[in-house]
């Protein structure tokens, strides 16, 4: 089949270059030429582990093209897929839908023949109803069925989680429309990946309850952290015991410094805008959200505390910025905030993050970079690690000692053993154990 992904940004570029290694004919299009332009050149705009490799073996088959041309990229597509960004709107947090209609009406302009447009983009409930309006008002000539199509991408995760799903969600209210949207995912049958069709507003509600749901786990957990750290209880054996319950699962109960990312944070506010809107507020959902604001603030508070209650005129060392391993993102990452505490507090930050420090130095103009976790230790009067990269779980502590001022260490996301890091000297202060 022939597809058409509009935008090519984090989702729109994974998705695009794993329905082309379906065997599927996808252009890729996007506003932006210099974007266009590098991915021509096979310079992946973003770090996603495997994407460069997948992107060139499917551009050198010739199933996978990239333009800024959108009428040539529509012409003649059997699915036209719309995966722009929906940010926080300024002022009340809503979505911000300006990128999703605008293409629905550049897509109406294009449109040669009978097309199947779908949101890929995580929308409100009710704006693929807008969409429709907005394509029929302006071609009533051609039929257009309009679908939503959700994705579940992890960061860091995102190819393995195109090709073996959990599940796909379809929703279309035009039975033609799902039929073509699930042909796109045929090939997926062999991995017995179920596919849910429901109506559209279903589909577009179930993408941000999803998110909702595991920003809750995460919130949960990191309150009873909290708890564990005032009865003497280990959080860590806490998720443990009750993760092996299959009704609550393992997934997403590690405690730490509070989620970020492009997804959690907005999507949860955007369902608090939109239940709020319609009447019927999700109260649970608001408080994960003060929650996990007022923790990531905390975290600098608890690194204070950890270096004798002041760290005025002091260096601390900072392991890992961006808000998940794996990904060079630095979207409502939690090192803003620790680091912007840790600041006004009078400390002097450096920082090293193994793909994330070009995209955090606009955010974070006046930290110094390192060029890896040693150089980043040296003359530290503490050692923070706030993102999990597997190239920070086994420093050599003893080198890292060595080289700090003072042997102090808050490790954020619990990825040393306390006597481990006691027996190299360390004051060791983590999240929710003893």
């Amino acid at each position: 089949m022939r597809v058409a992904m509009v935008g090519a940004g984090y989702v729109g570029l994974v998705s695009g270059a794993c329905f082309a290694d379906f065997g599927h004919t996808v252009t890729c299009v996007d506003t932006a030429p210099e974007k266009i332009t590098a991915l021509k050149e096979g310079r992946i705009p973003i770090y996603e582990p495997g994407l460069d490799a997948l992107v060139a073996e499917n551009v050198r088959q010739e199933r996978l093209t990239f333009t800024t041309n959108l009428a040539q990229a529509v012409a003649g597509a059997d699915a036209v897929f719309i995966a722009v960004g929906t940010p926080s709107r300024r002022g009340d947090g809503f979505a911000d839908l300006s990128y999703v209609y605008q293409a629905a009406r550049d897509i109406a302009a294009a449109v040669t023949g009978p097309t199947v447009v779908v949101t890929k983009s995580t929308v409100p409930v009710g704006t693929g109803d807008e969409v429709e309006r907005i394509v029929r008002e302006a071609r009533p000539d051609i039929a257009i069925a309009v679908a939503s199509n959700p994705e579940f991408l992890r960061e860091g995760a995102a190819i393995s989680d195109f090709k073996r799903p959990d599940r796909i969600v379809v929703g279309a209210d035009d039975p033609a429309a799902a039929a073509v949207v699930s042909e796109l995912y045929r090939p997926l049958y062999l991995n017995h990946a179920p596919i849910l069709v429901t109506s559209r507003r279903t589909a577009e509600l179930t993408k941000y309850a999803a998110n909702a749901f595991l920003a809750t786990k995460i919130t949960f957990i990191n309150e009873i952290a909290d708890l564990c750290e005032q009865v003497g209880a280990d959080v860590q054996e806490v998720a443990r015991g009750i993760g092996l319950d299959n009704r609550i699962g393992r997934k997403f109960l590690h405690a730490g410094p509070g989620y970020g990312g492009s997804c959690f944070p907005k999507d949860t506010l955007a369902l608090v805008k939109t239940a709020q809107d319609a009447g019927s507020p999700v109260r649970l959902v608001e408080t994960v959200v003060a929650v996990n604001d007022s923790r990531k603030r905390a975290m600098a508070r608890k690194v204070i505390a950890a270096c004798g209650g002041s760290v005025r005129g002091k260096r601390i060392a900072v392991l890992g910025l961006t808000f998940k391993p794996n990904t060079d993102d630095m979207r409502d990452a939690p090192s803003l905030s620790i680091i912007t505490g840790l600041q006004d507090a009078g400390a002097a930050v450096t920082a090293y993050d193994p793909e994330g420090i070009e995209q955090a130095r606009p955010l974070l103009p006046d930290v110094a970079y390192a060029t890896d976790a040693y150089a980043c230790a040296e003359g530290a009067h503490a050692l923070v690690i706030v993102t999990e990269w597997d190239a920070f779980r086994a420093l050599d502590l003893k080198r890292l000692r060595e080289a700090m001022a003072e042997p102090v260490l808050v490790d954020l996301r619990n990825v040393y053993r306390p006597e481990d890091a006691r027996k190299h000297g360390f004051a060791y202060a983590s999240v929710g154990r003893p």
